[in-house]
């Protein structure tokens, strides 16, 4: 089974890059994982544009049967600890639209698009006994640091969890034909910006201790 994890930065994924060099953490690079033959991993670059892009390019050209988005991200839900790993089920992406005054249109009810994607695989068909979090998300080109911007945007759309890319993910994917899921650890709150809050540290090391053990379970399959 060729799996490929997905990550905007080689700092969210360290025990998956193992002591790969300089050229292979660059965005748009893929490698092999130091702890199988059979996993690949692709850094893209922050942001959807570049996440659509080097997702879209690795998959024209090579083929995987699951792709597996790692990364961190933003929590609306205090019910949600820092740190936690949580199951993207379903992903948004938040802008895309147009203003009419003070109403938001979604492109989708403008009849050019569509703006809302689901992940095709969820992480218990492949790891059994492991359970994780589901939750909804928004992907941004600008997080939130606004009180008067994160109350308009959960009128809106009321969704848990917040990232730069997991949406671009799904949809690539979805393009592609190829299973994909969304993994995040959670780094902060989405709240006025405040570093001194952040857990990054602790978001980060859940989530490769998880990669790594999501890989172990892997190499079991055939």
């Amino acid at each position: 089974m060729r799996i490929l994890f997905v990550a905007a930065t080689s700092f969210e994924v360290e025990s998956l890059l193992g002591n790969a060099d300089a050229g292979a953490k660059s965005p748009g690079k893929t490698h092999q994982s130091p702890l199988s033959t059979h996993h690949s991993l692709l850094i893209t670059g922050v942001g959807m544009v570049a996440t659509a892009f080097a997702l879209g390019r690795e998959l024209a050209t090579n083929q995987y049967d699951l792709a597996i988005n790692l990364g961190i991200a933003g929590s609306f839900e205090r019910d949600i600890t820092l740190g936690d790993l949580v199951e993207i089920t379903e992903d948004t992406i938040a802008e895309l639209g147009a203003e009419d005054d003070e109403i938001f249109l979604p492109i989708s009810q403008m009849g050019f698009g569509e703006s809302n994607f689901k992940a095709s695989k969820q992480l218990s068909d492949i790891y059994k006994g492991r359970s994780i979090k589901q939750a909804t998300a928004i992907t941004v080109n600008t997080v939130h640091g606004n009180e008067a911007s994160i109350q308009k945007i959960q009128q809106r759309l009321n969704t848990q969890i917040e990232s730069m890319e997991g949406a671009a993910f799904f949809y690539a994917c979805r393009e592609a034909g190829v299973p994909c899921l969304q993994i995040r650890a959670v780094s902060n709150y989405v709240e006025k910006r405040n570093r001194d809050a952040w857990q990054i540290g602790l978001a980060v090391k859940n989530l490769n201790t998880f990669a790594v053990q999501l890989l172990a379970e892997l190499q079991q399959l055939p």
